[in-house]
């Protein structure tokens, strides 16, 4: 029998919502043009799901494909890359609009500000974002990786010109070596010209910079936003948004929040089952965030943090309706059903973090051990769902693995047909 998704709607009181300017229009218009002056930027496709939409009962599926930005293939690049704009802007004592990319690569600018080194901890696509762009600006980075790290994604960050080190120590712990006044990063950072943290969590006493982060995230929402335009939707009807440390999720949520104030999607947050710190806080239901610890052992490696981003946690306990907590083999369907897609539907290449979206919306349409929860969600032939494939095959190794040898499976019991 397999391990069941865990869910409960968000009673939680409401703050005062002083984080959700975070994601204002303006920030996220600033990140996108930042992002827009790289001559390697595209906008990343929007896949039109149309016959997985009917197969579910549904009138439209929608999933932004990541694995196309930057060359990266993954989504996180947009976070660190407008951070370290931000930071440099800020010892400059000028605005981000001023930061693009031609003159951050220019002699000029070398000469009157001379050279950053960013250092981050990173469970792959965040540090690879970094390295990438500290690369492609002519400045530093220092990346600390926990331990399980795939070599796949160690080689990649190496490959930008990186300082990379595989710590003996799980994501969050590796968070901590980036934070504490340790010979490896933060005494670094302060010993170091221009030397910065740039890490996609926040906690008390460091906010700014993961909320910068959070506004290159808002790029994606951005572009998605306007891509359903496009496709004649003015507005989903609900958005689902996997969270790690929450940055991603606050950012969707937020930017989506923003620009529909008096008709919001609703939004479904999923974990990782290993790594559940956002539904355990609102399954506590009293508003403060909780820690999950230990290995946080999951095929989701994007999502397995433990500790929640402050900024975040205060927009989603403010936004989001339902939290979902999930078994590994709910990615690993997601993962094969974005890969073989109902005939006409685009294919979309999804890794681990990036597909349990599909293997979430799966499970509420067609199980009806999640009828009460697809009722509670409003799920049914009217909804237009937006999801969020963040990465592609970032380790192929493990992706051949789920997708051709069937790695992760349900169960032995066929599921019926929606």
């Amino acid at each position: 029998m397999k391990d069941q998704l865990k869910w409960v709607l968000n009673h939680m009181p409401k703050s005062d919502d002083q984080h959700l300017d975070v994601m204002s229009l303006p920030n996220v218009a600033k990140a996108r043009s930042f992002h827009g002056s790289f001559p390697q930027y595209s906008i990343t496709p929007l896949a039109q799901l149309d016959g997985m939409a009917q197969y579910l009962g549904l009138a439209g599926v929608y999933v932004k494909d990541e694995s196309y930005r930057f060359g990266l293939n993954a989504f996180k690049v947009l976070g660190g890359s407008f951070a370290m704009a931000r930071y440099i802007a800020g010892e400059m004592g000028r605005d981000v609009s001023e930061m693009n990319y031609d003159y951050l690569t220019s002699e000029a600018f070398r000469k009157e500000f001379g050279q950053a080194t960013f250092f981050t901890a990173t469970d792959g696509n965040h540090g690879r974002g970094v390295a990438w762009a500290a690369n492609k600006l002519g400045q530093k980075s220092v990346v600390h990786m926990p331990k399980g790290s795939s070599k796949s994604r160690f080689d990649n960050i190496a490959k930008e010109g990186a300082k990379v080190t595989i710590e003996e120590v799980n994501y969050d712990d590796c968070v901590r070596l980036a934070a504490a006044a340790s010979a490896k990063t933060a005494a670094e950072a302060a010993q170091t010209e221009h030397g910065v943290i740039v890490q996609d969590t926040a906690w008390d006493g460091y906010e700014e910079i993961p909320s910068w982060i959070m506004q290159g995230y808002g790029t994606m929402a951005n572009e998605a936003a306007d891509q359903l335009r496009q496709c004649s939707v003015n507005r989903p009807t609900h958005v689902f948004i996997q969270a790690g440390v929450g940055s991603l999720a606050g950012a969707v949520v937020g930017y989506f929040a923003n620009l529909f104030p008096n008709d919001p999607p609703k939004f479904v947050v999923m974990e990782a089952e290993a790594a559940d710190c956002l539904y355990q806080g609102a399954l506590a239901n009293d508003g403060k965030p909780r820690i999950v610890t230990g290995d946080l052992k999951t095929i989701m490696a994007g999502l397995a943090c433990g500790e929640p981003n402050t900024i975040s946690w205060d927009i989603l306990r403010n936004h989001v309706s339902a939290f979902i907590s999930c078994p590994d083999w709910v990615s690993a369907k997601g993962m094969r059903m974005l890969s073989s897609p109902v005939k006409g539907d685009p294919r979309v290449v999804s890794g681990e973090s990036g597909a349990v979206g599909m293997g979430v919306l799966d499970a509420i349409m067609c199980d009806d051990t999640y009828k009460e929860l697809r009722d509670a969600l409003e799920l049914d032939r009217h909804s237009r769902v937006l999801m969020f494939s963040t990465e592609g095959n970032t380790d192929p190794e493990k992706y051949r693995r789920v997708v051709w040898d069937g790695e992760y499976p349900t169960d032995d019991t066929p599921q019926k047909p929606c």
